[in-house]
């Protein structure tokens, strides 16, 4: 693995960590040429389907794209980078699930709202804002209704979200 930040190839692993279902490796690497640490994720290779847009065209489904959206809603929210890997596991994997060579992106983006609303209400409030193009603040005051009326069941292997401060997003 070729460092980031000096582009030597010499790097060591550190850590080696899977996740809960076991299709995710996460490795802690150390660059041997300038001593800097960095993570990298290695996830199977499928074929994920192609995302059809509203206008009809019809592009590759772009992990990065996906987390980077999902990124900009969790912006100075107190969420980790663990937590949002794993919603963004559940997606991709809710849409191999599919079974579809194509998905339309409205389907996509109700899987990212549910996540999104799972992690944190505001970040799922500020994407809702954005993917449902609110017109005027009556949509917004409709979804924050919406989000307060219908609290959140603690499921039981979930605990409370303690993230240290280099997890969280914007810091």
């Amino acid at each position: 693995m070729k460092c980031p930040f000096c582009g030597d190839p010499n790097t060591q692993v550190t850590d080696t960590r899977e996740n809960e279902d076991g299709d995710v490796v996460r490795r802690r690497r150390r660059c041997v040429n300038c001593d800097k640490r960095f993570t990298t994720y290695e996830r199977i290779d499928l074929k994920m389907p192609h995302i059809i847009k509203r206008n009809g065209l019809r592009t590759e489904y772009a992990h990065d794209k996906l987390a980077g959206s999902m990124k900009l809603a969790l912006r100075k929210r107190p969420v980790t980078l663990e937590a949002l890997e794993a919603a963004i596991d559940r997606i991709e994997a809710r849409l191999l699930a599919m079974g579809e060579q194509e998905v339309p992106s409205e389907k996509l983006g109700e899987l990212v709202m549910r996540e999104l609303k799972k992690l944190d209400k505001v970040a799922y409030i500020r994407f809702a804002s954005v993917y449902r193009n609110f017109a005027d603040v009556d949509e917004f005051a409709d979804v924050i209704r919406e989000v307060k009326a219908r609290p959140r069941r603690a499921r039981k292997d979930e605990g409370p979200a303690s993230p240290s401060e280099n997890d969280l997003f914007g810091s």
